[in-house]
């Protein structure tokens, strides 16, 4: 397993991890989270990915079930949350959900309890929130870290600007900015690792912990007939996903993608992956398994990776016909 650093930090990041976003308790229970987990682990991964939404609250509570359980040395492995959403989903009140003070702090508490840690390597703020001024958040971010609370912030889904402002008042304040940031990144999601970003890689530096690299598992091609039963997309509450992925212009793009990767003697999800962390601004892939074999089979994407050469690349780009640019005009 080839490790990367978070950005400009220190730290290091497998390059591939492993999350729990629809996964965690809603498709697997705590024995094959244990087997998944275990794998992710022998195989080198040392970056385990979770927030307060994901299952409201339970993602984490499984998770920290199954550390406790396989009692690795803490200083081994990395594991993240993200507030913002809350987890009390239609029940938040005032104050349970956005990055003010209180909730990133109370979020922040609560997620410590439900893994069973005692600080976080990452800690995200799972969206922007326009409603709090940036001062307060990048504060509050702080310190948790001179609290012990968390090593390292970062954002999910913020725009470029908005993480340089942050960057901006870490600067005027004398404080400890943003790290990471978590994207959604695949071969159909571009814009902001591959654009939107370049000015904070280049300027500040950026981790970049890489969310849904299969697109919900469309890039698998296994809904090329429509979503199999028990799959992501065919779960209630779920219904946009199918709606951003099941289109026909991308069924056909995946079509050729996928004989592509019969040429290449790889599958289309080891592919697919391998593509986002050919790109040197990822520092981690996240990847999500409901099976010992899915897990196994995506880890090839670390052969598959030597197979991209400049004009496999190429023939990947004429098949997608999507590639970022900035409009000058």
């Amino acid at each position: 397993m080839e490790y990367r650093r978070l950005g400009r930090s220190g730290l290091q990041l497998s390059i591939l991890s492993f999350g729990s976003w629809v996964t965690f308790h809603k498709q697997i229970d705590d024995s094959l989270a244990d087997e998944l987990m275990g794998i992710a682990y022998d195989n080198g991964v040392n970056f385990f990915d979770n927030a307060e939404t994901y299952a409201l609250g339970e993602s984490e509570k499984m998770m920290g079930r199954v550390l406790q359980k396989k009692n690795w040395d803490r200083t081994s492995y990395t594991v993240s949350s993200k507030a913002y959403f809350g987890w009390r989903g239609k029940n938040n009140k005032p104050n349970q959900t956005g990055l003010s003070r209180k909730h990133l702090i109370e979020a922040c508490h609560e997620a410590l309890q439900r893994l069973q840690v005692e600080y976080l390597d990452l800690f995200f703020c799972h969206r922007p929130d326009l409603s709090v001024p940036i001062e307060e958040v990048v504060w509050t971010m702080h310190n948790l870290i001179q609290q012990g609370k968390i090593l390292y912030w970062g954002t999910s889904q913020w725009s470029g600007a908005e993480i340089m402002e942050a960057h901006r008042v870490a600067q005027q304040f004398g404080l400890i900015a943003p790290t990471m940031e978590q994207p959604q990144y695949n071969m159909f999601e571009r814009f902001k690792v591959e654009m939107d970003y370049l000015p904070v890689y280049q300027n500040v530096g950026l981790g970049t912990t890489i969310w849904s690299p299969l697109a919900a598992g469309f890039l698998t091609g296994k809904y090329l007939d429509g979503p199999p039963e028990g799959s992501r997309l065919a779960l209630k509450g779920f219904e946009w996903l199918r709606d951003r992925w099941l289109q026909e212009e991308k069924i056909k793009k995946v079509k050729k993608l996928s004989e592509l990767s019969e040429q290449l003697g790889a599958s289309l999800a080891s592919l697919a992956i391998a593509w986002t962390i050919k790109n040197p601004n990822v520092t981690s892939t996240i990847l999500g398994a409901t099976r010992k074999e899915q897990l196994t089979e995506n880890f090839k994407a670390l052969e598959v990776i030597n197979k991209l050469t400049p004009e496999v690349m190429e023939d990947i780009e004429k098949i997608l016909q999507n590639k970022p640019f900035m409009d000058l005009s």
